[in-house]
């Protein structure tokens, strides 16, 4: 067994800390991780303004558009859901109501889910979407530094990314160095493509939705489809909660037509498609992986990190399969060296 050479133990070092703060400081990792991903994926665009003016000025001003970008999506957000209170709270009066019979039974519909897992997605979902403000005011402090970690994170990595980036790889063990090149370029694509995606599956999402909602005859098709999208662009939440909760108020009217729609033309082909297929065979074809790997990638990146894992789910699976191609074919041309 080689020894490790005493120069790599910096680079040891330093890689154990990095993951004994991530370890520390997951609760926060994930805007970490999401502001990173953000500013590699905008680099390219700040690199054009710090030719014109100052690095500084450019970070920042790069930095507030997204800000203001992101304050503009949330009023605008919340002013489509305040003006639609009424009909979300009745949808939510009339599920509660079902609920708390005790004749009720969703299996009797066929429905394989029992009334105290609806019951915790009700208040859940009442929570998020009816009494946001209260919600925000209990999370305020929280949401406040969050936001506050994703762009300083933003900012930091637009004005010092490159130079980070040059002092982590120059520890690098030299041997390494021409791998962890292709690593990087492979990640950049890939968390573009992640982006570029998830904001065309939810355009996609509501322009698909708005059929379904017309045919189930409820009215508020343009705010149901949004309904839908929105979720969808929020990846720990996807629209299948929206159809669920849709679903639900069906169930509650005894429109048994109304749940039979929503369940086979919004579950399973708006909801499914696009996270099953779609999606997964999107960001697989940017990155020359089948669509069912990725989808692992994607999924089980949610289930087990959260919000952080619908970065690093997908991308640690490019990572690993980049790296396993590299092998190979590094071995192929050794082999065919000996040949020689």
């Amino acid at each position: 067994m080689t020894p490790v050479r005493p120069e790599y133990y910096p680079f040891i070092l330093l890689v154990l800390l990095s993951l004994g703060a991530i370890i520390i400081f997951w609760s926060v990792m994930d805007m970490v991780l999401l502001g990173a991903s953000l500013a590699i994926v905008l680099f390219s665009i700040y690199k054009r303004i710090a030719a014109r003016i100052q690095p500084v000025f450019a970070a920042a001003a790069l930095t507030l558009l997204v800000l203001a970008g992101t304050c503009a999506a949330i009023l605008v957000t919340l002013a489509i859901f305040s003006a639609n209170a009424s009909s979300l709270s009745e949808m939510f009066g009339t599920i509660g109501v079902w609920l708390n019979n005790p004749a009720t039974n969703p299996m009797a519909y066929g429905v394989p889910i029992n009334k105290g897992n609806l019951a915790i997605l009700l208040d859940e979902a009442f929570a998020l979407f009816i009494d946001y403000k209260a919600t925000l005011v209990t999370y305020l402090p929280t949401i406040l530094f969050k936001m506050f970690v994703f762009f300083f994170t933003l900012f930091v990595l637009f004005i010092r990314g490159e130079e980070i980036r040059e002092r982590l790889f120059s520890h690098v063990p030299e041997p390494v160095q021409k791998y962890v090149d292709r690593l990087s370029g492979v990640t950049t694509d890939t968390l573009y493509t992640i982006y570029v995606v998830q904001i065309a599956i939810a355009l996609l999402t509501f322009f698909i939705a708005i059929p379904v909602f017309w045919l189930l005859g409820y009215g508020n098709i343009l705010f149901y489809s949004f309904f839908a999208a929105f979720c969808e662009l929020i990846p720990i939440l996807g629209s299948s909660v929206a159809f669920i909760i849709i679903g639900a108020y069906a169930l509650a009217l005894g429109d048994t037509r109304g749940v039979l729609i929503l369940f086979f033309l919004g579950y399973l082909v708006v909801s499914l498609v696009p996270e099953v297929y779609i999606r997964p065979a999107l960001v697989g074809r940017r990155v020359k992986i089948n669509f069912l790997i990725m989808f692992i990638g994607i999924v089980g990146g949610l289930m087990t990190m959260g919000l952080a894992g619908f970065v690093l789910g997908p991308l640690i699976i490019v990572l690993i399969i980049t790296s396993y191609r590299i092998y190979t074919e590094e071995k192929k041309e050794r082999d065919a060296g000996s040949d020689i």
